[in-house]
């Protein structure tokens, strides 16, 4: 369990500003969750809060228990929470796809025969076994994120943020992303997805969705239920997946007619 308790960031330098401020919440294990806000709402510097690469200007963030603040625990830290960043070319390091899987494995000390194994598993998963000899720079967006998401699940979480993974990519490559991270059961039996997005529909996908605005939860329960509440959300500049908006204006014409 993720335990986030009263959190506030802040840069410094920034005075008295809060970017996220007063955040309570429980993200449960292999329960799905999805972050959604307008820009400048904070979902980004709260999924960096999650694993560590930010700390808390006040409260806690708390993995399993392990105190993201503790700097004798940021290795563990960060062995439970992987993360997947927007622009994979930012995230990719190696100069073959098999030994960007291995980079990590590599970096924790695993033997080489369990490095294979699990080097050839998250390949063959992914689709990503005929190019594992190929440099990444020549794969497309889609599959260099694939590549990316792969790397991270090698590690073997038990939570994976995806920031915003799919905003730089075509709707094929978009739709294979979200059916491997969200909709895949051998995927979701072992890890706990934690999606940021932008894109109201991806959100159907989760079973939790939580609304951020200026930095605090301004709602939280499933989409269904968030969803309900369209006109409030589109007050704080945030949509509906385009499903919910049709049967809203069916719904309201029939009332018209009738």
């Amino acid at each position: 369990m993720i335990e986030i308790k009263n959190l506030h960031f802040g840069y410094p330098g920034d005075g008295e500003k809060f970017i996220l401020e007063g955040i309570n919440l429980l993200i449960e294990e292999r329960r799905s969750v999805s972050i959604m806000g307008a820009n400048g709402s904070g979902k980004t510097t709260l999924a960096r809060c999650l694993n560590g690469i930010l700390k808390p200007t006040l409260g806690q963030v708390l993995v399993d228990g392990l105190d993201t603040t503790d700097e004798t625990e940021n290795f563990e830290v960060r062995k439970l929470v992987g993360m997947v960043f927007q622009n994979p070319d930012n995230q990719i390091v190696s100069t073959t796809v098999e030994r960007e899987v291995a980079f990590g494995l590599e970096n924790l000390g695993i033997d080489s025969p369990e490095m294979h194994e699990r080097v050839k598993e998250v390949l063959d998963d992914f689709g990503l076994s005929d190019y594992r000899l190929r440099s990444p720079h020549y794969l497309s967006g889609g599959e260099k994120q694939l590549l990316a998401v792969a790397a991270v699940l090698a590690i073997r979480p038990k939570y994976l943020i995806l920031d915003e993974p799919t905003s730089l990519l075509d709707p094929f490559s978009r739709d294979k992303i979200l059916a491997m991270t969200l909709q895949d059961g051998k995927f979701l039996q072992q890890v706990t997805p934690i999606l940021i997005t932008q894109f109201p529909d991806e959100t159907l996908h989760t079973e939790r969705l939580i609304i951020l605005h200026e930095g605090h939860v301004f709602i939280d329960g499933s989409p269904a239920e968030v969803f309900k509440h369209r006109k409030s959300l589109a007050a704080i500049g945030v949509g509906v997946p385009v499903e919910w908006e049709l049967k809203e204006w069916l719904r309201e014409d029939s009332l018209v007619i009738s």
